[in-house]
Formats: structure tokens, C-alpha cells, sequence
């Protein structure tokens, strides 16, 4: 188990202290741990809580948004890559108990890994202590990740999540190329290849590179993503 130096540190993050320290200490066990008790209880619990959090959170930020934008904001913030990047500022990564097998496999850095142990850790808060402090330290932590919540991420902004993805798993980020513009100037259409370590990973389209670069990186993150989760 994380010792209880490690724990006082993280909680000092998180703005939380615990009254049930032992809490913490299993939403810091990975899996691959192999002891009594690891997070993947309360990741289910936390992966629950932080979509109603941050679904709440969003009916009152957008109040003229519709049903279909608010859906889509949602998955953004509550993506794997984005409970990652939240994992990342509190240092998650730094105290979790891995498999040696796991450790080789550079496990602190994955954002698998790091995304179940964010939600693991407000699961355990809300055993701990209620929904109270759970939703004032998740809030907390989402706007000064993401800060501020504007309409761009409705649309994904999968460029940076997959360039964060990649720099953690891949320590690169990718490289796109147009392969293909065609049509009249007024209605072009363009296809981009995303590579990553030059690897041909995805390709994009659009009426321009960047709307074109956006549908690649878009393909690249659900495919990477899709790939962590079977590991």
C-alpha cells in the first residue's frame, strides 16, 4: 500500500482529508497489484459520480445549450484522456501501488491507469465523506484543468488530447501530411494521414486541413484509447 506520507500529500491535493484513510489507500491499488483489494470497485463508483458532477456542472454553465452539446461536452471532460490530464495534476501517478510487471510497462504514465485511479479516488471520497466534498473537489480540479469550459471542447478538442496521449505513452506527438485536396476552390476537400513514431495511425477529412486534422486526431484517440482498454 502507498505509505502514509505519500497519502497526506495526495490529500493535501485533492483538499480533502480522509476519515477513513484505508479508502484512499485501495483507490490507490491498481489491479495488477495482486492484493485483498484493488480500485476497480470504486472506479465503478467514481465513474458514476463524476458523470453526474460534470453533467451538473454543465446544465448550469450552459443554460441555452442543447440536450446533443451538453452530451458531447460531457464524454470530453469525462474521457479517458481527460480524467488522465486531472490524474496528472494530482500526481496520482506518483503513489500507486503497480505490479512489477506493471511498473516496466511505464503503468504510472498510462492514461488507462491514471483516468480508473482518478475515479477510484472520488468513489472513495464519497464513501469517505459524502457527495458534498466529492463535487467541491472535483469542480476544483476540472476548472483549473480546464480553464476556462468553453464551446470548443463541444466539438472535441481531440488534437490536444491525443497530443497529451501520445506524449505519455509514446513520448512523441503525432505528424499529419495532407494526402489528398480536391474539388473547386470554393468547396475543397481535404485528406490527412496522421502518423505517429511514422506510423500511418488514421486519416482525416474536411473542407479544410484543420477541420480535416481534427476527424484524424479524432479516429487516432478512439483507436489508442480502444487499445489501452484491451491491454
Amino acid at each position: 500500500m502507498p505509505n502514509i506520507n505519500e497519502l497526506q500529500t495526495l490529500q493535501k491535493r485533492l483538499g480533502y482529508q480522509f476519515k477513513k484513510l484505508d479508502l484512499l489507500q485501495i483507490a490507490a491499488t491498481h489491479k495488477s497489484a495482486r492484493g485483498e483489494s484493488n480500485n476497480e470497485r470504486l472506479e465503478f463508483l467514481g465513474d458514476a459520480l463524476l458523470d453526474l458532477i460534470v453533467a451538473e456542472e454543465l446544465f448550469i454553465l450552459f443554460p441555452g445549450c442543447p440536450e446533443g452539446d451538453l452530451t458531447k461536452l460531457r464524454a470530453s471532460l469525462v474521457s479517458e484522456s481527460s480524467l488522465a490530464r486531472m490524474a496528472k495534476y494530482i500526481e496520482i501517478g506518483e503513489i500507486l501501488l503497480l505490479s512489477n510487471s506493471e511498473e516496466r510497462n511505464r503503468g504510472r504514465t498510462k492514461p488507462s491507469i491514471l483516468s480508473n485511479a482518478f475515479e477510484a479516488i472520488f468513489g472513495a471520497i464519497y464513501l469517505d465523506g459524502g457527495l458534498k466534498p466529492a463535487k467541491t473537489c472535483a469542480l476544483k480540479i476540472l476548472h483549473i484543468c480546464f480553464d476556462p469550459i468553453t464551446a470548443d471542447l463541444m466539438l472535441g478538442d481531440h488534437k490536444t488530447r491525443l497530443q497529451e496521449f501520445t506524449q505519455a505513452r509514446f513520448g512523441t506527438i503525432p505528424q499529419y501530411k495532407v494526402t489528398k485536396a480536391e474539388g473547386p476552390a470554393h468547396k475543397r476537400q481535404f485528406e490527412i494521414a496522421l502518423y505517429i513514431n511514422g506510423a500511418e495511425v488514421s486519416t482525416g477529412r474536411g473542407g479544410s486541413k484543420k477541420a480535416a486534422e481534427r476527424e484524424a486526431a479524432k479516429a487516432a484517440l478512439m483507436a489508442l484509447e480502444e487499445e489501452e482498454t484491451d491491454e
